[in-house]
């Protein structure tokens, strides 16, 4: 499978594991950030269910319309 056709959340991973690794952060410190960010979006995902949390605007992608 190539990334082009892969899901957005594997595009998004393989986006943030590039960042991380250019910018050469300690693996626990990663683990420990992706904790409080994974707390942030599940308190947004239980506010408003509907909402996806991650959509093409927040990720400045263009979206069909």
């Amino acid at each position: 499978m190539s990334l082009e056709n892969a899901p957005d959340e594997v595009k998004l991973a393989v986006d943030l594991i590039m960042l991380l690794e250019d910018h050469a952060i300690p693996a626990e410190t990663v683990l420990k950030a992706l904790e409080i960010v994974r707390k942030d979006f599940e308190g947004k995902v239980s506010r408003s269910p509907l909402t996806p949390a991650l959509s093409p605007e927040g990720r400045g992608g263009k979206t069909d319309s």
